[in-house]
């Protein structure tokens, strides 16, 4: 399922069985398979964790789950089923102390932050709610309590295939310092093309979404472009 700016009530359903479409992708060349459960991120915890645990005995790649992950206890559930790394947001802004634990106990390079952002200002709760602090600000926090890698995702550019907005994540990762994902809007090739001269400014990769299910980018082209074979 996908949403449109982060707007639960614009939501396109691609299909019921999200095992047959990770598969799909990792037939595609896919090599890291990114989770989102939407229900977590409004209930304030992991939601579909057997449909996880169905995704994870179908592919062979690492994937990482974010959604409503927001203690300790969470945490540890979602990466004892296998999943690579978890995606903090909300807490990060609410509880950065939980975040630092985490780092600390299951090492910086497993626990990601996903800072989701509109016009520079962090949302949290399933992007409904401002968390009253600019992107920059919580990156260089999450850097200083051990954070390694930041998914950056601007939700008003999100589900919409507008573009990838490649200035605002170039400048995230420059002014934190902290490796940097970039996410939200991403339309065809020419956005994978456009960051790619920015890995040298700290952003590592890009995912992608919508466009690979409406058939607007060729992920196995992508992949491509991104280690420079394209």
């Amino acid at each position: 399922m996908r949403l449109f700016k982060g707007d639960f009530k614009q939501e396109t359903v691609f299909s019921d069985h999200p095992e047959d479409m990770a598969r799909k992708w990792q037939s595609q060349g896919a090599e890291f398979l990114h989770l989102v459960d939407l229900d977590g991120a409004l209930a304030g915890k992991s939601e579909n964790l057997p449909a996880v645990r169905d995704i994870l005995s179908a592919i062979d790649i690492p994937a990482e789950l974010g959604g409503g992950i927001r203690t300790m206890e969470n945490i540890e559930k979602v990466l004892s089923l296998g999943i690579c790394r978890v995606i903090l947001g909300s807490v990060a802004v609410r509880n950065p102390a939980l975040v630092k634990e985490a780092c600390a106990e299951f090492g910086g390079d497993r626990v990601v932050v996903g800072i989701d952002a509109k016009d520079g200002i962090v949302a949290v709760d399933g992007w409904g709610v401002s968390g009253d602090m600019r992107a920059e600000e919580l990156a260089k926090r999450m850097a200083e309590v051990g954070v390694a890698t930041i998914i950056y995702t601007d939700i008003s550019r999100d589900g919409t295939l507008s573009g990838v907005n490649v200035e605002a994540t170039a400048e995230l990762a420059r002014g934190s310092g902290v490796k940097v994902i970039a996410s939200g809007g991403v339309r065809s090739l020419e956005d994978i093309r456009r960051l790619k001269p920015y890995e040298k400014d700290g952003i590592e990769g890009v995912i992608v979404g919508k466009s690979i299910y409406t058939g607007s980018l060729d992920l196995g082209k992508a992949i491509e472009i991104a280690k420079g074979e394209g």
